[in-house]
């Protein structure tokens, strides 16, 4: 099942680009020179911050935020960690594993790659 995030994020013109920050996200902030761009920077920065985390922090409400950001638009940003972390933290890593030696010489006679069969089955296995 898919994990989508949505935090309140604060917009807001500063000069020629519209800044956004993220006060529930320690470190969540970005610009744009446009609100297009400033609201898919700032999924992309959301996603950036928050990928790593195990536990996450407790999002504010939109009114809680444009009462204390009262010249600044408000606007929920969402992103969906478990495609985000697919997207970018897609690094391969070596495993050892262990199959049966008739099974192993039948793979290699048939040229199959093991790590491709091990990583659609757990796919399947995850329904990722």
């Amino acid at each position: 099942m898919a994990k989508k995030l949505v935090y309140p994020a604060t917009f807001t013109q500063d000069g020629e680009y519209i800044f956004v920050e993220f006060p529930d996200v320690d470190g969540a902030f970005t610009q744009g020179e446009n609100l297009q761009e400033a609201y898919e920077m700032a999924e992309e920065v959301l996603g950036v911050i928050l990928a790593d985390n195990k536990e996450y922090p407790i999002p504010s409400t939109v009114k809680e935020i444009a009462t204390i950001y009262p010249n600044s638009d408000v606007a929920l940003v969402g992103v969906d960690i478990d495609a985000f972390r697919r997207k970018y933290r897609s690094k391969t890593v070596r495993k050892n594993i262990t199959l049966p030696e008739w099974l192993n010489d039948l793979a290699v006679s048939e040229k199959i790659n093991v790590s491709q069969i091990a990583t659609e089955a757990l796919k399947e296995k995850l329904k990722v």
